[in-house]
């Protein structure tokens, strides 16, 4: 079959126009970790490359007349390692027994020559990009001469133009030509991972013919230790984390604790602070109350000033601002003449009758008096005064 690359314009019929966000996510998602594995094995030597499984090498199978030629297809790219004649082995893997451990665990890949396939070269726009060959699929019949149920295709994305469309190829190789080609293969033909086309540099195009249920799966060597590893990387991060949180509780409690130790103190301070503002106003109230009233001292000294010496007293009562004079006198109705006009006390006057006293010969009286109290604000005055006065002697 003859090679036809052909540019046609833009399709009528593109597929499904609309995608959920999960299936345009997943291709963006695999793109993305595909380039940073790669970038990754980048700063990795070339031998750890090829024995880590990073160098991202595949052994590529081509049909010599009778023959196969192998190629490995790397980084660095092709290398022919082997031209072999027509294998008649009936075992599982022919290749095992000829081949180093490395290479025959590669992924194998059969190499369609470029003119066994049909290329249609098909402009599309940008948001095709991510459901390429599900969109090129419905482009078949129409860009090929044989029904989508006769061939195997697949599509690549050749670039992006700066008109936001995107330039994608689609490939198509009848069923029956794909299936006369792997039964010359024999037993290989289960070995292998994918059908590739023949590109300019001699290494393949990057689509794969072939059908995903006839597709070897190789076992990775080292998925049971990655997801050991994995598995123990999620239990030293939740570990971590839990150690983390487990710290900062430990860091709350301790705050709280000398928050609440803090606060106690705070409450005991203003407990002694009210008690000592409590004392200090009472003091400050027994001393405004003393100097507001003259004392029991200046009130005697008065009444012996005041009072003639043929009186002398029987019984002084001060009761809160009153004062009770009860004696014997000889001149007891001029003692209230005598007792006014006092700074210390207002309005005597005596309290019921005279009564002779026969055996002294004088005349028993009672004489009350109200105590003369200072204004609030004298008396406070007065009492910083006194108790400056007791402070600086």
């Amino acid at each position: 079959m003859g090679t036809v690359e052909d540019t046609a314009g833009s399709p009528r019929r593109a597929g499904p126009a609309i995608a959920g966000p999960g299936a345009a996510l997943r291709p963006r998602l695999a793109g993305f970790w595909r380039w940073w594995t790669q970038a990754l094995a980048t700063w990795l030597p070339q031998r750890l490359r090829e024995l880590f499984g990073l160098a991202r090498e595949r052994l590529l199978l081509q049909s010599a007349g009778d023959g196969l030629v192998l190629s490995i297809e790397g980084p660095g790219g092709v290398r022919r390692i082997a031209e072999l004649p027509a294998l008649s082995s009936s075992a599982d893997d022919p290749l095992a027994p000829l081949l180093a451990q490395r290479v025959t665990s590669l992924p194998r890949w059969l190499l369609l020559p470029a003119g066994a396939t049909l290329r249609r070269r098909l402009p599309l726009p940008a948001a095709a990009a991510d459901r390429l060959r599900e969109v090129l699929g419905f482009e078949i019949e129409r860009q090929t001469p044989f029904p989508a149920s006769e061939v195997e295709y697949d599509a690549r994305l050749v670039g992006r133009r700066g008109d936001g469309q995107v330039d994608a190829e689609l490939v198509v190789v009848p069923r029956q030509a794909l299936d006369a080609r792997l039964a010359a293969l024999g037993p290989l033909a289960a070995t292998l991972t994918g059908v590739d086309v023949e590109g300019d540099e001699g290494g393949g195009r990057g689509v794969n013919l072939l059908p995903g249920a006839r597709r070897h799966r190789r076992a990775d060597p080292w998925l049971g230790w990655n997801l050991a590893l994995g598995l123990v990387a999620v239990v030293a991060t939740a570990a971590a984390l839990w150690q983390i949180l487990d710290n900062r509780r430990a860091a709350a409690d301790a705050f709280e604790a000398e928050v609440a130790s803090a606060a106690t103190r705070a409450r005991g301070a203003s407990a002694q602070r009210q008690a000592l503002v409590d004392l200090v106003e009472g003091m400050a109230f027994l001393q405004s109350t003393r100097a507001a009233r003259p004392t029991t001292v200046e009130v005697m000294d008065e009444l012996a000033r005041r009072l003639p010496d043929s009186t002398y007293l029987e019984k002084l009562s001060i009761e809160d601002t009153r004062i009770l004079l009860i004696g014997l006198s000889s001149e007891a109705p001029a003692l209230v003449q005598r007792l006014e006009g006092s700074p210390l006390w207002r309005s005597p006057a005596l309290a019921g009758a005279l009564q002779p006293d026969p055996r002294s010969g004088r005349d028993r009286f009672t004489l009350t008096a109200e105590l003369v109290v200072a204004p609030a604000a004298t008396a406070a005055a007065q009492g910083r005064e006194a108790a400056n006065a007791r402070s600086n002697p």
